[in-house]
């Protein structure tokens, strides 16, 4: 069984979810956190295998309570879940130590396959997150090496990070790296952050 922690500050988004899993026989929701201070402690209480984080919550963010629960457990495989696409969301729940990025308009099938993917080690792309870093690849003044496009190109034809790792003799820590700094090469055209 997936054990699964749910974080957001509107319940009925919590119901919905929730009642998008409950049909998973191998997913079990073993919890739900209405913050992110809440989510901190559940998450140190019950040790689930995935958390499904939502970002913007009054007090203690989704970001903040992602790198509290990794600080504590690096097991544990937190999945941003939320409305905002933003190259700065996206590169702060990274930064974070998310393993994925969905949008609240996911489809049943995509939230379980993404709870499963997270579950394995995989990164879990929104399609849109990830049409946002191929079309920066093909924006005019590109800065990404020749590396991180080979990196692209392998999460494009979805191989896993530790797959990606294989396929180009590094490791995986390394293929992580390339794609925070695709983030962060997406986020501003000097390369930093804003």
């Amino acid at each position: 069984m997936i054990r699964v922690l749910l974080v957001d500050d509107h319940p009925v988004v919590r119901t919905g979810v929730r009642g998008m899993l409950v049909t998973e026989p191998e997913i079990e929701v073993v919890g739900e956190a209405g913050s992110g201070a809440e989510a901190v402690a559940m998450a140190a209480a019950l040790l689930p295998d995935v958390v499904l984080m939502d970002l913007r919550m009054p007090g203690v963010d989704g970001v903040t309570a992602t790198g509290r629960i990794l600080a504590a457990n690096r097991a544990i495989r937190v999945v941003v879940l939320t409305t905002y696409e933003t190259d700065a969301d996206i590169l702060r729940a990274v930064e974070a130590g998310a393993v994925g990025y969905l949008l609240k308009d996911a489809s049943p099938t995509q939230l379980a396959g993404a709870v499963r993917a997270a579950a394995r080690g995989e990164t879990v792309l929104a399609p849109s997150v990830a049409a946002r870093l191929v079309s920066n690849v093909r924006g005019p003044a590109p800065t990404l090496s020749a590396r991180e496009v080979e990196v692209l190109r392998l999460v494009g034809r979805g191989l896993t990070n530790a797959d990606i790792g294989r396929e180009l003799f590094i490791s995986e820590a390394t293929v992580k790296t390339h794609l925070l700094r695709m983030s962060t090469s997406s986020a501003s055209p000097t390369g930093r952050p804003p």
